[in-house]
């Protein structure tokens, strides 16, 4: 898969095909892979502290209503500036990852994300807080677009479809951010608490930084058209993006709705203890951060169309059991195959449209994926208004559905002819890396 010079993918094949015809044996091909699997830990890295600091803002959000004074709706127009922050940056990004690289661009947004944790703490108004998570959104927006377009090179260079294990790692930063914010919400003021997760921040950042900036580049503007990859693309890809930025919308609805209202259904309509009713989202969650980590696996063997279609049906069955189970214990366990069934359609979803368009096509992908997040949980609210929660959080199970339908839509949507030349190569029996679910990989 050939794209604009933000690729790694174009520098890795030169290496990897060198040590190929000096090493026909294979040693030489493990050295060559030595280099990736470095680039490789230190993105883990970066998408793990992601999450952690996401999730350590987020656990940290009623003392900082009470420091600001804020009043229900004005916090919640405060927190409006994180969706504006991040939807405004996740755009640039991608133009900015094709201009000077998609490592270079994780590295500073990961060093804003994380300057940006001393922010909320100096607010003492609700308009001060506003601006300061306008920062901090565009810090995340900015480090998700980038990260996963650093992810998506990687993925065709390594050969293997490892996306979901790098959103595992997200999701595994994301409960570690959240377990410590909920020891130290007790003793430890946002003041200190947040500062010192945005020093981690940065030392992580320095720590593993320099890693993913050594790794081999293109020039950032390439004169060649058959390496123009996105360009070369154009309306042809167009299409198929906005699909599977829907695809992501639709399972990241689900998470939204998880996240606020899964706890409420279990005590409100089936009764249960509050203890039980806190597990529902933990549950949902651990279940997808299962699920990513043996998402590569599912992906070597089923392939990318299958592997949406099918975690689409399963949390469509999924949530219609958590929505309309007699008990709390069915309920959990409808919750628990949702989040099975979603765990890997946002990956694969985004990765896909980045394989297609470069970095223009995850920022695409996950800006729709964002916007499902963001819709989710008011829009089961006004359902749950207007009928009754159970039935709005049906909706999850009807989008989760759509993701599967909208996924065997695009099975064959498929880059410029100039852009598949690798995965041709590679078909005559060169040393071409070929991203996983291209045709000739292993994706159907």
């Amino acid at each position: 898969m050939c794209r604009t010079g933000a690729s790694l993918y174009p520098s890795f094949v030169p290496l990897l095909n060198k040590t190929a015809t000096a090493d026909p044996e294979g040693a030489g091909t493990t050295s060559a892979r030595s280099p990736l699997s470095r680039v490789r830990t230190a993105l883990t890295v970066f998408f793990a502290l992601d999450g952690l600091l996401f999730a350590g803002w987020v656990v940290r959000i009623p003392a900082i209503k009470e420091q600001t004074g804020a009043s229900a709706s004005d916090l919640g127009m405060a927190l409006l500036g994180v969706s504006a922050g991040a939807v405004a940056t996740m755009a640039l990004t991608g133009r900015l990852c094709r201009r000077y690289g998609s490592p270079a661009v994780t590295v500073a947004c990961a060093a804003v994300l994380s300057l940006s944790m001393a922010l909320p703490p100096l607010a003492h108004s609700a308009t001060a807080l506003g601006l300061a998570l306008l920062v901090f959104g565009a810090g995340y927006g900015g480090i998700n677009v980038a990260m996963n377009s650093v992810a998506v090179d990687l993925v065709a260079a390594l050969r293997r479809p490892v996306m979901p294990s790098f959103h595992a790692a997200f999701s595994l930063g994301g409960m570690l951010g959240a377990g410590l914010g909920g020891l130290a919400a007790g003793s430890v003021p946002p003041s200190v608490h947040l500062p010192a997760l945005g020093l981690l921040g940065l030392a992580a950042t320095a720590a593993a930084g320099p890693a993913l900036l050594r790794a081999p580049s293109a020039p950032a503007e390439p004169a060649d058209p058959v390496h123009a990859g996105p360009r070369a693309a154009g309306d042809r890809t167009r299409g198929p993006v906005l699909l599977l930025g829907l695809i992501a919308l639709c399972t990241a609805y689900g998470e939204g709705a998880m996240a606020d209202w899964s706890a409420l259904h279990l005590q409100q309509d089936l009764h249960a203890p509050p203890g039980v009713a806190a597990a529902a989202y933990a549950l949902f969650a651990l279940a997808m951060t299962a699920g990513r980590l043996t998402g590569a696996r599912l992906l070597e063997r089923w392939g990318q169309t299958r592997t949406l279609v099918a975690g689409g049906t399963a949390a469509a069955a999924g949530m219609l059991l958590g929505a309309l189970a007699p008990n709390a214990w069915l309920a959990l366990a409808g919750f628990g195959a949702a989040g099975l069934g979603l765990a890997n359609i946002f990956p694969v979803a985004v990765g896909r449209a980045g394989e297609l368009a470069g970095p223009g096509g995850v920022a695409t992908a996950s800006t729709l994926g964002y916007g499902g997040m963001l819709v989710g949980p008011p829009a089961i609210g006004f359902l749950a208004e207007w009928s009754t929660l159970p039935t709005a959080l049906t909706t999850v199970a009807v989008l989760a559905a759509g993701a599967a339908v909208l996924a065997y839509a695009t099975r064959n949507a498929s880059a410029a002819p100039a852009a598949r030349a690798p995965e041709d190569a590679t078909r005559r029996g060169g040393a071409a890396p070929v991203a996983a679910g291209a045709p000739g990989a292993t994706g159907p």
